[in-house]
């Protein structure tokens, strides 16, 4: 079965599919890229988030990743946390220039000072968003109507028509580093969508389409 939903695919004639370990366990290649990366995937990747402060997070990280690699951001992620007051982002909110060069000088962290502004933009425009059901309510308002179901790491687009329709829509809530292809790592990354390959034994573990079945 293949989503009707309309795409922009990887144009490309390499199939890359799952990489098995020593025991028989299939995973895509960038989650065998480091311990950290498997232990990411084998335990968090895909499943879902919906408490505001791990979405806004998620969305933060997402975007410090632009330019970068995940793993990056993956090992400085504790560090993140302390910077970010855990990701509160009541307090988050409230941070002021001060705070913005402070971050600055952190080298624990990915020193951007837009993405850092963009992060903290991000965390006001969260508290807003209360007024509207939250955050949680109004990023799974764009889950798709249909699954994915990825044989190769090219079957998986970069972005999708209801991504679009996500980062429009936090744009126009006051959100910023929310493009389209941020967007749809998101909705990769909290289970939106399972983006895991058919055959790998985190596929279908979310419970997010528990009546989905591989084709």
């Amino acid at each position: 079965m293949e989503s009707t939903e309309s795409t922009e695919s990887v144009s490309s004639t390499e199939r890359t599919g799952l990489v098995y370990d020593a025991e028989g366990v299939g995973r895509p290649p960038w989650a065998m890229g480091s311990p950290l990366l498997r232990e990411y995937y084998d335990t968090e990747w895909g499943m879902p988030v919906r408490e505001e402060a791990a979405l806004f997070e998620r969305l933060t990280l997402e975007g410090f990743q632009s330019g970068l690699s995940w793993a990056t951001v993956l090992r400085k992620r504790e560090a993140f946390r302390a910077a970010f007051a855990g990701f509160d982002p009541d307090i988050v909110s409230a941070f002021g220039a001060a705070e913005v060069e402070r971050l600055l000088k952190n080298p624990e962290i990915i020193r951007n000072r837009r993405k850092i502004e963009a992060a903290v933009t991000n965390a006001d425009a969260t508290v807003k968003l209360r007024e509207k059901g939250g955050l949680s309510e109004f990023i799974w308002s764009f889950m798709p109507e249909e699954n994915l179901y990825p044989r190769y790491m090219e079957d998986i687009p970069k972005t999708t028509d209801k991504a679009k329709e996500l980062s429009k829509a936090l744009k126009k809530e006051g959100f910023t580093f929310v493009g389209p292809v941020t967007c749809f790592a998101l909705m990769e990354a909290i289970g939106m969508v399972d983006a895991h390959l058919i055959g790998s034994h985190r596929r279908g573990t979310s419970g997010v389409w528990p009546n989905e079945f591989d084709a």
